[in-house]
């Protein structure tokens, strides 16, 4: 089985977000289980010179995008057991950043298409394209209008993964022959109440559609979660799936972690005391080893259940507690957690940005982890967390709802369901109810050490939905 899977981003080589991360850990996971597979991404100018140097030129070839005709190279790197084909156009991708621009829709059916041409270059005819979010979604279009009956393109199967049903690919129809290469005839193809949408004929055109949780499979055939593509998503639910995602549990792993002031295992719990000692320290809060520090490490964004958070939080200070938040995003919210940091320096501690290490630091010294999300596809963070023996308290959507089992049931964590503030408190204050326990608190924490997230598992589902995939017809 050979699989070519298209991202617009693939850590470490260029990333911002979850996308990034399921491109890297996936490929690597399938090549473990004998899967034959190759990464394909854009050639981004932010791409460092530690990656490029390494990069081998394979040719040069035209990829047509509608009218045009316009210039790609094509590169390879072997990195980690994975060869990854990077394929450059300077015009496209000699930016500052990834997304965000005015052409983005040209500059993604561009790459789209050239997932297609660059297959007869690089030694690797794929039984599966395996195309990811709306910035790909376009190359099972192609595929279906313009390469099936091609020689040397015959038998090629199709999968979309949506990994954020929010983000579309949405424009006026004005560019479907003029940007997108499509023919007039085809535009029902993409066509979404009168706009363009690039995943809603991804999802047409697919053979097959997953999402990254079965209950956001679910989620997305309601309107509340679908951003209006349930109608075509119910249309199409036979050819739709959830497979939750994974975690790389060698970057993830509190025993060798190298960001980490102390190591610890599931067999000895006292690396992580030391750890939560570090970090009260590093962030100017009391060393108190039996106040519960219950942390967040998030986008700054509506959709995480911030307000939530903001509704109850001057309440949730009166606790015995302490709060960590790390993460950046929306000024209201950068605002809020700025003003409270001071109002509370004993007992809240704001740290603005993106800082993986100091993310991991989180993870680690952590006693719980707070996910009150209006809506999740997957979620990672309650994984992680997971590992390094924080216990998640999570609101019941999406992965969230898949992955974290209420410890009323002998589950993982806490769960609430209602998107309510109230209803989050008391998820909390249950959590903080039981780590007065310190023996019952103890056997909650190695239940949910011991959870295997790993990749593992998650590839061998998208192995038997490549083989369902292969098998249609």
């Amino acid at each position: 089985m050979k699989i070519l899977f298209a991202s617009s981003e693939v850590f470490p080589f260029a990333v911002s977000g979850g996308l990034g991360d399921v491109a890297y850990a996936l490929p690597k996971a399938l090549a473990k289980k004998k899967v034959g597979v190759k990464v394909v991404l854009p050639l981004y100018s932010k791409i460092s010179e530690e990656y490029r140097k390494d990069m081998r030129f394979i040719t040069s070839i035209f990829v047509p995008v509608a009218w045009r005709s316009q210039y790609c190279g094509i590169f390879e790197l072997d990195y980690d057991g994975i060869t990854y084909v990077f394929l450059d156009n300077e015009y496209y991708f000699k930016r500052d950043g990834m997304y965000g621009y005015f052409d983005d829709a040209e500059r993604f059916s561009f790459f789209a298409r050239a997932v297609l041409e660059c297959i007869p270059y690089i030694d690797f005819k794929p039984d599966v394209i395996h195309c990811n979010d709306w910035q790909t979604a376009l190359t099972p279009v192609y595929y279906k209008l313009m390469y099936y009956n091609k020689m040397g393109f015959n038998n090629i199967k199709t999968i979309l993964t949506i990994h954020n049903i929010q983000y579309q690919g949405r424009y006026g129809m004005d560019i479907l022959e003029d940007v997108l290469g499509i023919p007039e005839w085809a535009s029902p193809i993409v066509d979404n109440g009168g706009d363009s949408n690039m995943l809603k004929a991804g999802i047409e055109c697919a053979d097959k559609v997953s999402t990254v949780s079965p209950t956001y499979a679910k989620e997305i055939l309601d309107p509340w979660y679908s951003y209006n593509l349930d109608g075509i998503l119910r249309s199409k639910a036979y050819k739709l799936s959830g497979i939750v995602n994974g975690i790389d549990t060698d970057v993830y792993n509190p025993e060798t972690d190298k960001y980490l002031p102390f190591n610890f295992t599931s067999k000895s719990l006292a690396g992580k005391k030391k750890c939560k000692a570090a970090l009260q320290q590093e962030l100017n809060l009391p060393q108190e080893p039996d106040v519960p520090i219950i942390s967040m490490v998030t986008r700054l964004a509506g959709h995480k259940g911030l307000d939530l958070v903001r509704y109850i939080f001057d309440d949730l200070m009166k606790c015995k507690v302490q709060f960590v938040l790390l993460g950046s995003g929306e000024e209201e919210y950068e605002l809020f957690f700025h003003e409270k940091s001071q109002q509370y320096k004993d007992k809240f501690a704001f740290r603005c940005g993106f800082i993986p290490e100091l993310a991991h630091k989180i993870y680690a010294g952590a006693d719980m982890f707070l996910m009150p999300s209006k809506q999740e596809p997957c979620g990672l963070a309650q994984m992680v967390s997971l590992r390094y023996g924080t216990v998640p308290i999570v609101r019941q959507t999406g992965g969230l709802a898949d992955t974290i089992s209420d410890a009323g049931d002998e589950g993982v964590g806490y769960t609430f369901k209602s998107y309510n503030a109230h209803d989050m408190r008391g998820a909390i204050d249950r959590a903080l109810g039981l780590y007065e326990n310190k023996k019952e608190w103890r056997k909650l924490v190695m239940r949910g050490i011991k959870v295997d997230n790993s990749w593992s598992n998650s590839a061998d589902k998208y192995i038997a939905l490549y083989n369902d995939a292969i098998h249609l017809y």
